[in-house]
């Protein structure tokens, strides 16, 4: 109901405390993992490859920690805000609008950010959105009426999107061109780790009290801190890239749908997987445990992934994981009561694949799309994204009011079918393909704005500075050189547009 509110309590959400043998295993599988990486790591230091990453580091790490906090408050709000709900037993659909309304923010604030920055500069645009959202969070607080918090949502969402392309501004300007690449892979596991400490932190802190609030505020203040005393001049202000809807409608309306049903799935799993686990009996440690091992799924993933997207068909890769996706979803979807040790193994097999469906998106797209267009590419791609991710949140929500929390991942597996369905591999003639395809594949971060494009290894740095640096005056050549697309491309046949 519009006029409900909330009461604060001390305690957890008062579901079971008792994990069982999965807690066990995940906390040891995550340690061999943790344990086998930083050997690599450190093996790496010793190699031309190690010397390149301790200079991108030194040169980066206050901007990769300015992100890392901004995720972990980011994450850790998000988990929190949907457990509060719960334990307050909140319908679902309140908590899928509270995502929704981060998305909506976001998406605003891509539209707005670059206005903020041009007028006041980098670093005092940066202070005061991170004001801003330190404020609104602390708002969630201070007022319980739920309508209020969809509102703090949006300001959150526009805030931190107004961040995110201060710092992306800063790497672009401060990256060597041959050095994008592994700066933009920086940035993508600064963006998965704040994710899952983000998490980790209901682990330790169980309690749903205002302390966590307090804990996301300071987070933000932090973030503040390696920007607002950093000596470096500013770099150019970057605009967000040109749009062409029409022609990337037309030319790659199969990596389209699958961005889009990426935004659907994610966009869902983010905003109610923490109340899907808390009605299914888990503890607030093991809400945080289980969201922490499935956002790391994301980022372990991206590393075979890019093996594989390198050497076979994107296309049928794709598909390929859509059929996983649904595969490994369906127990969760048809199962009201899960096992605890099959709800973490298929959350964290979920999650696996739904986190490769973007990444294999976007290579495949840029595939098809001449060089010159890759810009206006990811900011299409960013867009479609994001109206998947406002949207699928308020589906899934009243999905799981009137149908049952099972209905998440019944809504997740729906959509796996529909890409099933969609992408196909062999209406992809390649009339289109660039000669240099298949481009190299780029592991994408967590979360970013659309000037991230300016830091994406296959976007040529010459294209950026024109089309995000320099002014360019709007011209319609979509229509012309669009009619015969990944219609023609990726070219599905007429009746399959």
């Amino acid at each position: 109901m519009p006029g409900q509110s909330l009461s604060f309590k001390a305690g957890g959400s008062g579901v079971g405390k008792h994990p069982g043998t999965c807690f066990f295993i995940c906390i040891n599988c995550k340690a061999v993992i943790f344990t086998y990486a930083f050997k690599q790591f450190f093996h790496q230091l010793k190699e031309p490859f190690g010397t390149l990453m301790r200079q991108i580091w030194k040169s980066f790490r206050a901007l990769y920690f300015a992100a890392l906090m901004m995720l972990i408050g980011s994450g850790l709000l998000s988990t929190y805000l949907a457990l509060r709900l719960a334990a307050d037993h909140v319908d679902s659909l309140w908590v899928g609008a509270l995502m929704a309304a981060n998305y909506f923010g976001l998406a605003l604030g891509g539209k707005i950010g670059h206005r903020l920055i041009a007028r006041v500069g980098h670093i005092r645009a940066y202070a005061t959105c991170a004001g801003i959202v330190g404020a609104a969070v602390l708002g969630h607080g201070l007022v319980s009426w739920l309508p209020a918090w969809v509102l703090l949502r949006v300001i959150v969402g526009l805030g931190m999107m107004c961040q995110y392309m201060v710092i992306e501004s800063w790497l672009n300007e401060q990256a060597d061109a041959k050095q994008r690449g592994a700066v933009f892979s920086g940035y993508m596991i600064a963006s998965y780790l704040g994710l899952v400490l983000g998490q980790l932190i209901l682990v330790a802190h169980p309690q749903l009290g205002l302390e966590l609030l307090m804990l996301v505020a300071m987070c933000f203040a932090l973030c503040l801190v390696p920007v607002a005393l950093t000596r470096r001049i500013h770099p150019a202000p970057l605009r967000p890239a040109p749009m062409e809807p029409r022609f990337f409608i037309k030319r790659v309306p199969q990596s389209l749908s699958t961005v889009l049903g990426a935004g659907l799935i994610v966009g869902s799993f983010y905003g109610l997987a923490p109340l899907y686990a808390s009605k299914q009996g888990l503890s607030t440690e093991q809400v945080g445990l289980f969201m922490g091992c499935c956002i790391f799924a994301g980022l372990l993933v991206q590393w075979p992934l890019g093996w594989l997207s390198d050497r076979y068909d994107r296309a049928l890769l794709i598909r390929s994981v859509a059929v996983g996706l649904a595969i490994v979803a369906l127990p969760l979807a048809i199962m009201p009561s899960v096992p605890l040790e099959v709800l973490f193994v298929a959350g964290f097999a979920v999650s696996l694949l739904q986190f490769c469906l973007y990444p294999l998106a976007v290579a495949f797209s840029n595939d098809h799309v001449e060089g010159e267009r890759r810009v206006s590419l990811t900011a299409m791609l960013l867009v479609t994204y994001g109206v998947g991710a406002s949207i699928g949140p308020l589906v899934a929500g009243v999905l799981m009011k009137v149908l049952g929390n099972q209905m998440l991942y019944a809504f997740f597996v729906f959509f796996a079918l529909v890409l099933v369905w969609r992408i196909r591999p062999k209406a992809v003639t390649g009339l289109h393909q660039v000669d240099d395809a298949p481009l190299h594949h780029v592991a994408m971060p967590a979360a970013g704005s659309p000037l991230s494009a300016a830091l994406d290894p296959r976007v040529d740095e010459q294209v950026v500075q024109d089309q995000m640096q320099t002014p360019v005056a709007a011209e319609d050549t979509e229509a012309q050189e669009g009619d015969d697309a990944e219609v023609v491309t990726e070219e599905v046949k007429p009746t399959q547009v």
